[in-house]
């Protein structure tokens, strides 16, 4: 498996990366009871738009197995936008990896901060065994609780 970065403006690339999306957080959507996650109803073309970085976890044949997207704000800090694995994937340590890889080698010395579904078990224990600080919970919509968490890379503080 290696780490690559994504190019959506190639066509196939794109459609894998909305297609892993989409299933990924059908799932997500089911550990948390919400149905109504932007990402989830997101067309190709609006996800194409987003201002968005994005890596790839690719597989020895070139399949996608999951992708990490940032956006990096002007202060330095890193805000994950999306971090999805290929459900045919699961359990074999590809978040991890995009995640190990974007903090050591992508955001060196950056803050990074990340939500998820507070209800999102396998997200939240990721998150919590890399080192991230939980953040208050908050609701953004009634029905959903989301998990707030950052990390500090390099030896800055991460404070919520």
């Amino acid at each position: 498996m290696r780490i690559c970065p994504l190019d959506l403006a190639d066509e196939a690339t794109a459609a894998a990366v909305h297609r892993i999306g989409r299933a990924a957080y059908a799932v997500e959507a089911e550990l948390i009871g919400f149905d109504g996650i932007p990402a989830l109803r997101e067309s190709l073309a609006e996800m194409r738009a987003r201002q968005l970085e994005w890596v790839g976890a690719v597989s020895g044949d070139g399949e996608i197995a999951g992708f990490l997207a940032w956006e990096a704000p002007a202060d330095g800090t890193v805000c994950l936008d999306r971090l999805c694995v290929d459900p045919a994937w699961f359990r074999r340590g590809v978040a991890s990896l995009l995640l190990r890889h974007a903090l050591a080698e992508l955001f060196p010395g950056c803050r990074v901060e990340v939500t998820t579904g507070a209800a999102n078990a396998p997200a939240v224990a990721l998150y919590e065994r890399l080192g991230f600080v939980r953040g208050a919970d908050f609701s953004p919509v009634p029905r959903l609780r989301m998990a707030s968490f950052a990390k500090a890379v390099g030896g800055i503080e991460a404070k919520l």
